[in-house]
C-alpha cells in the first residue's frame, strides 16, 4: 500500500496513546555526531571560508548553532549562522493551516557561498525542497548542502542529506523526537509508536 501524503505523517497530539519504544541517541551521543559533521563539512569544503549554516525552524536552528560552535573551536573562524521559516514555501500550502515558525534571517547575500541546510529529521524530503526554494530568493548559492541528525527514510522527493547523524529505520506512523537544550529540557533522540485507543479506552 502506497504511504499516505505527507501532510497526514504522525500527529503526537493526535488520539491514541503515544509511548516510548526506544531512545537510540544520548546527549553525549548527540554531541559526538554534532561535532563529526562539523569535520566533515569542512573536510568537503576544503575549509570554512565560504560556508553559510541555515537552520530550519525549529530545532534546525539549534543544529545550526551547535555546528557553527564545533566549526569555530576547531578552525578558529566565525561560521555565519541563518535562520529559515518555510511554511510560505510548502507544497501543501492549500491543504494545511499555515502558521510562521519565526523570523527568517539570513546572513548577508548568499551568492556564490556553500549554503549548508540544517535540520533535526529528514524525512519525506519536502521541507527541504521547500528550504531550496526560500534560500534562493535571497541570491544563487554556489552550492546547497543538506545536514541532519537524523535520516528516517520515507522520501517522496529525490533529496538526499549530505551529512547524516543517525541513519534510522522507522515506520512510518512512529515519531522521531530529537530534543535539543534549550528549546527542550535534555539533548536526545526517541522513536515514539502510536497504540491506538479501543472503544473500552474511549
Amino acid at each position: 500500500m502506497r504511504n499516505p501524503p505527507a501532510w497526514t505523517a504522525p500527529d503526537p497530539t493526535g488520539p491514541g496513546h503515544w509511548l516510548l519504544r526506544a531512545r537510540v541517541f544520548e546527549a553525549d551521543d548527540l554531541k559526538r555526531a554534532i561535532i563529526r559533521i562539523a569535520h566533515e563539512i569542512v573536510e568537503r569544503n576544503h575549509g570554512a571560508g565560504d560556508i553559510v549554516l541555515v537552520g530550519l525552524y525549529t530545532r534546525g536552528v539549534a543544529v545550526a548553532e551547535r555546528l557553527a560552535e564545533a566549526i569555530t573551536s576547531f578552525e578558529g573562524v566565525e561560521v555565519p549562522v541563518g535562520r529559515l521559516d518555510v511554511s510560505f514555501y510548502r507544497d501543501d500550502i492549500a491543504t494545511r493551516r499555515v502558521s510562521p515558525l519565526g523570523p527568517t534571517m539570513l546572513p548577508g547575500d548568499v551568492k556564490d557561498s556553500v549554503v549548508v541546510l540544517c535540520d533535526d529529521v529528514l524525512f519525506t524530503g519536502r521541507t527541504v525542497r521547500a528550504a531550496m526554494d526560500a534560500v534562493v530568493d535571497f541570491g544563487r548559492p554556489r552550492a546547497v548542502q543538506l545536514a541532519v541528525l537524523v535520516d528516517r527514510g520515507h522520501r517522496e522527493l529525490p533529496i538526499r542529506a549530505d551529512y547524516v547523524g543517525k541513519n534510522l529505520p522507522t515506520k512510518w506512523d512512529e515519531d522521531v523526537r530529537v530534543h535539543l537544550v534549550p528549546i527542550d529540557e535534555d539533548d536526545g533522540i526517541e522513536i515514539w509508536e502510536c497504540i491506538e485507543e479501543t472503544e473500552g479506552e474511549k
